[in-house]
């Protein structure tokens, strides 16, 4: 299983009567020009992705610096890759309480925490700070032959949407 739905189902399972799957984490990254000098301000992260079963994912970042790359997604720590190197991200679990309809097999919430970044190469290789995140998901479970929900935590949702924006101090 890839670690992006066993992040999902992580969370899932305080879920499982309810049979709902969603996801915590972070995604972000950016460089500076090549040849800038260190410079450290808020900087904004964002990921929106719709596979509730890929470890990747597009994140922007706009702020202090903008640029545009790949979030390759861990179970607490994530590798960013951009044109220039590649930079690491711990975060934390995150706290939150999604609300599953168990009528309407729909899941939704929010789940917020803190980030680090850390760990850079190339361009990014002084990056460092830290910041905080929040996580909003939307799911629709699938339903079983006989029109229930889905209970099966290994089950792949009829849909999934998940928004994470984050924040922070960074350096450069």
């Amino acid at each position: 299983m890839n670690t992006r739905l066993t992040r999902i189902l992580a969370v899932a399972g305080s879920l499982a009567a309810a049979g709902a799957i969603t996801a915590s984490g972070l995604s972000a990254a950016s460089a500076a020009p090549a040849g800038r000098a260190a410079s450290s301000g808020t900087e904004h992260f964002q990921l929106v992705t719709t596979s509730a079963t890929s470890n990747r994912g597009p994140v922007i970042a706009y702020g202090l610096f903008g640029a545009a790359g790949t979030d390759h997604m861990g179970n607490s720590v994530d590798k960013f890759v951009f044109k220039g190197g590649t930079f690491k991200v711990f975060h934390s679990s995150g706290k939150g309480t999604p609300r599953f309809n168990s009528r309407t097999c729909v899941l939704s919430g929010a789940i917020r925490g803190t980030f680090r970044v850390y760990g850079g190469t190339g361009t990014y290789a002084k990056i460092s700070g830290h910041g905080h995140y929040v996580v909003s998901v939307l799911l629709i479970a699938k339903r079983t032959s006989s029109g229930s929900c889905n209970s099966n935590q290994n089950a792949v949702p009829a849909a999934f949407q998940e928004i994470i924006q984050a924040s922070g101090r960074i350096k450069l």
